[in-house]
């Protein structure tokens, strides 16, 4: 998995590490799967989400609850779709 790093789409600020997947990255209709790195809660919404090349670009996160069959706490694991492209 890539790393990368989500920030609040209002502020800009950094929120959290992550461990991201990406399975398709058109232009207009980018989405994957990530984990957070670090153990905090953060609510389903809108974000900005870095890649490891330094793009970014502004995605919806959505909890994937059946990670938690695997060993990993349910929210750290996300869906992730794009809506913006990512620069």
């Amino acid at each position: 998995m890539a790393q990368g790093k989500i920030y609040d789409s209002i502020k800009g600020e950094f929120i959290v590490g992550v461990e991201y997947q990406m399975f398709d990255s058109s232009y207009s209709n980018w989405w994957g799967e990530l984990n957070l790195t670090d153990y905090m809660r953060i609510p389903d919404g809108s974000y900005i989400l870095e890649l490891a090349d330094g793009r970014r670009g502004r995605c919806v996160l959505n909890r994937k609850l059946n990670k938690a069959i695997s060993g990993l706490l349910p929210l750290h694991c996300f869906r992730f779709r794009g809506s913006s492209e990512l620069k």
